[in-house]
């Protein structure tokens, strides 16, 4: 290589020897032979790095999607169920674990009495993610959950974080139903098994851990697996036997809780009505979110309801009334039996009724907390083998779960989930459920603005000289402007259909979570002075409105035969705003685990499921 650095470095030594013309013209020379060794360096180093249509290749693999598959005609199940069996499903689906021991938890630690606020602003938010969850099981008719919904809207890489995050959160309501389980009948036998096991074993001091480990949880979850597994199904009657011992154990509370009612229990010497603030409310209200997820029952059984279009939007919308009344009334109840901080929050109700010297009620109440938690474990028992089955059938999970049979699956997850409910806390299993719950239908509420804006498939049932096949093609294709404002936005019409409506939805879920954290960490963690509050405030506000309207100016894919979500990209937009804004109420270490997670599912994705996926598979012939 030409020695020409220490000839530039030093240019009075080289004109001593050589004339100045001379010398320019040798550096120029080693300079220019310099340059091109560099160059063919460059190039080599090029070859070895990915081009740019490989990149771009790659990124459009994680934004693939799965082709809606219907099923044929021959298989399509009866449509039987009325409004009132879906409500009745629904509302099956949601008490349980919530009623029996959020109630207590956000009580003593979040909300105080105002607990009962939370739960209807957590009622709100989950009817709006509901009614985007129906029109999505409308369009992806005869499948399961969010897995599958994103799968076909979004695209592959966040279809696989939702359904893997729907895996942690049916183990961790497995594992917290059966730590609820294990309180209660520790209740019934005077709290003997919690103090032996802490007599002989000790108490631990670790974050995200149980004070003790708890023997008689794992216990009973390898009961239930065991049960599980020899059981194919539990039998109609039985789940209906159970609900009717919940409506009736449910009316005993709320009947004998207002006969024992102290209103003192509210006043400002207790602590007033919302002693940990707004905050707090929130806080509570993110946490109670889980416990309106039932409404999936319905859509799972919207094929079978006599009128769909009509009856699940009836039943999704009554039964998150009904349950949002029930559990504002419990924890009325529960805070005007005794002073909300003096609650055990893992046997809040059990525990009022010994503290006010009704221990035959606490019996009761403790009886029909374990029939219906138990309803519910082995009902997730029997859902958790389809999740890993859908998510290994398309090839994004370890193919040994598509193989394997449901039944074989369960001894698997029950002897993980026994290790689970051996050592980790109630509490942090509670507020994992509050964000694996809020996470996936936050990205549904994206889901539906994207599926509306885009053309829908031709429908088997329509031919091309049917009416309604007429009127849709010389109806504006979805996406592009509406025509009666093409003269105002023209600017719009320019781009292809669907181009400015994919950076409108980037801008309104950006704007959306500048705005919620603003609102929550603008006057704590952040410290901003007020007027740059107020400032960052307007700004997040103006540009979440003004894409919401350049949303609205675009065509939409307007269908009869199936229910939609009214008030489009209005009601997503707010069901987005109001998910991310009940996210940040909760806490660091929540999200801490979460990303942990998150970043264990990329590594199986990226490790595995990009490469053995069946759209992949599909892509490899061309």
């Amino acid at each position: 290589m030409p020695q020409v650095l220490p000839s530039l470095c030093l240019p009075s030594a080289l004109s001593s020897w050589c004339g100045p013309s001379r010398c320019a013209v040798d550096l120029l020379q080693d300079l220019c032979r310099q340059l091109a060794w560099c160059s063919s360096q460059l190039s080599t180093m090029a070859r070895g790095l990915p081009s740019t249509a490989s990149l771009a290749h790659f990124c459009q693999k994680l934004y693939r999607r799965k082709p809606v598959e219907e099923s044929p005609r021959e298989t399509l199940p009866q449509r039987h169920l009325t409004t009132l069996d879906l409500t009745l499903l629904g509302v099956g689906g949601m008490v349980g674990l919530g009623l029996y021991v959020l109630t207590g938890t956000v009580a003593k630690g979040m909300a105080g009495p105002a607990v009962l606020v939370s739960f209807g602003v957590a009622a709100v938010a989950s009817l709006l993610a509901a009614l985007c969850y129906a029109e999505l099981g409308a369009q992806v008719p005869y499948t399961g959950f969010a897995y599958l919904f994103t799968y076909t809207s979004v695209g592959e890489m966040w279809a696989f974080l939702v359904g893997w995050n729907v895996l942690l959160q049916c183990l961790f309501v497995c594992t917290a139903l059966v730590r609820a389980c294990s309180g209660y009948l520790d209740t019934v036998f005077g709290h003997r098994i919690r103090s032996f096991t802490e007599a002989h074993v000790g108490i631990w001091q670790v974050p995200f851990l149980a004070q003790y480990p708890d023997f008689l949880a794992a216990g009973l979850m390898l009961l239930a697996s065991a049960f599980s597994f020899c059981v194919t199904r539990v039998s109609s009657w039985v789940n209906r036997t159970f609900l009717v011992i919940s409506v009736v154990v449910i009316l005993f509370i709320i009947v004998l809780g207002f006969v024992l009612a102290r209103p003192h229990n509210w006043s400002i010497e207790e602590g007033g009505f919302a002693p940990f603030g707004f905050s707090g409310v929130m806080a509570g209200a993110a946490t109670c979110f889980y416990t309106f997820l039932g409404f999936d029952n319905i859509v799972a059984y919207s094929a079978e309801a006599q009128n769909p279009k009509r009856a699940v939007p009836m039943a999704i919308a009554i039964s998150v009334t009904l349950v949002a009344g029930t559990y504002i009334l419990v924890s009325t109840v529960l805070t005007l039996l005794v002073p909300w901080h003096s609650l055990d929050p893992d046997w809040a109700l059990v525990d009022a009724f010994h503290q006010r010297g009704y221990s035959w009620a606490a019996f009761i109440v403790a009886a029909g907390a374990i029939c219906d938690m138990t309803s519910v474990l082995l009902r997730y028992f029997f859902y958790l083998p389809h999740i890993t089955y859908a998510m290994a059938a398309d090839g994004l999970f370890f193919q040994v779960f598509a193989r394997m049979h449901h039944r074989m699956q369960v001894p698997v997850f029950g002897v993980l989930m026994a290790f689970m409910a051996l050592l980790l806390d109630l509490d942090a299993l509670v507020q994992f459920l509050s964000i694996g719950a809020l996470l996936p239908y936050t990205c549904l509420p994206t889901s539906i603005i994207i599926l509306r804006f885009q053309k829908s498939p031709p429908s088997s049932s329509q031919g091309p000289d049917s009416p309604e096949g007429t009127e849709e093609a010389s109806a504006p294709e979805p996406g592009q402007l509406r025509p009666a404002l093409r003269p105002y936005l023209g600017f719009l019409g320019e781009c292809r259909p669907g181009a400015a409506v994919a950076w409108a939805l980037s801008v309104l879920v950006a704007s959306a979570v500048t705005l919620d954290y603003v609102l929550v960490f603008g006057d704590s963690a952040l410290h901003l002075p007020p007027w740059a509050y107020t400032l960052l405030l307007l700004l997040s506000s103006a540009t979440f409105l003004l894409s919401l309207l350049v949303l609205g100016a675009h065509q939409q894919q307007r269908r009869q035969d199936i229910f939609q979500v009214p008030m489009v990209p209005l009601t997503p937009a707010l069901s987005i705003l109001l998910n991310i804004f009940l996210m940040l109420h909760l806490t660091y270490l929540t999200w801490l685990y979460l990303s942990i997670w998150l970043l264990i599912g990329l590594a199986v994705y990226f490790g595995y499921g990009i490469w053995h996926s069946k759209e992949n598979q599909r892509e490899r012939p061309a």
